[in-house]
């Protein structure tokens, strides 16, 4: 079975994205993992620093290796959106695939320190493990929004810079990097959320020579996607269109079963729910 960092290289090379989506509890992974598995793809299961705490982060590891050595499967764990070094410690030492620093608020001198370290204590405990890092703010929260969150600024000069990005690559040895391309986390009530600025995305992928990935691709569109995948990205993280399936398979399952007792029965078209989200994102991904 390939590696994470071979599927991305992969990914790369045939400018496809691996899909990256979040979990809070087993009944998302088992969505996610049946809709990779129905299309053979590799697939990424993100844990933020919120979903670890509530899921437990030996938990969620031993869950998704278990799937992975079950069915010999490509299925791997990040540890999404991690501000700390000593919470990136820990998922690399619990046996986590990748790890995320986001140290986007801090200084670009503090953002290249931490994520420096977290590169050099990766490669002393398993080379394989990736290690992703971000440079520009695109905002913090999984949500439904009524507006572009605080701080997150969608103009030209406040997008990743590609000569910074280059200079941060260079510096911290990263793998992996998630640029502000006109992108943020959650996604605008009842809309698709404003155009990624693809040329941007082309600069900074021709600068750096490593895989970018794109957080906060909940409302973006299929065109949008086809193009940054095109231009750079090899991973596309999803989150909050999996909250609302999930929420609303929930909310549809209780109101067909109201006397329904036992979750495992009423949370069956959370499970779908999610799962033809994952699908219908894996296709626009690859291709397919």
């Amino acid at each position: 079975m390939k590696t994470l960092r071979e599927c991305v290289k992969e990914a790369k090379e045939n400018k496809v994205a691996v899909g990256h989506f979040n979990i809070s509890n087993l009944e998302a992974l088992w969505g996610i993992f049946r809709a990779a598995q129905s299309l053979n793809l590799p697939v990424i299961i993100g844990a933020s620093e919120g979903e670890r705490d509530y899921i437990g982060v030996p938990q969620v590891t031993a869950l998704v290796k278990s799937i992975r050595e079950q069915y010999n499967y490509p299925i791997f764990l990040n540890a999404d959106h991690t501000y700390s070094f000593e919470r990136v410690k820990e998922a690399i030492d619990a046996g986590f695939d990748s790890v995320i620093f986001d140290g986007a608020k801090l200084s670009f001198e503090e953002n290249v320190k931490i994520t420096k370290q977290c590169v050099e204590y990766a490669r002393s405990v398993n080379p394989d493990i990736l290690v992703e890092a971000e440079l520009g703010f695109i905002g913090t929260s999984s949500k439904v929004l009524d507006a572009i969150p605080d701080g997150v600024l969608l103009d030209e000069s406040s997008l990743t810079d590609p000569v910074k990005a280059k200079e941060f690559v260079e510096q911290t040895g990263v793998d992996m990097l998630a640029p502000a391309i006109g992108n943020f986390h959650g996604m605008l009530r009842g809309g698709i959320d404003p155009k990624l600025n693809i040329e941007r995305t082309k600069a900074i992928s021709e600068a750096v020579g490593i895989p970018l990935v794109l957080h906060g691709g909940s409302g973006n569109s299929e065109d949008d996607f086809k193009q940054a995948i095109a231009n750079g990205v090899s991973i596309v993280h999803i989150n909050t269109e999996i909250r609302v399936a999930f929420k609303q398979g929930l909310m549809l399952g209780l109101n067909e079963n109201p006397d329904e007792v036992a979750p495992y029965k009423y949370l069956k078209t959370s499970i779908k729910a999610v799962q033809d989200v994952v699908e219908k994102k894996l296709r626009f991904f690859n291709n397919i």
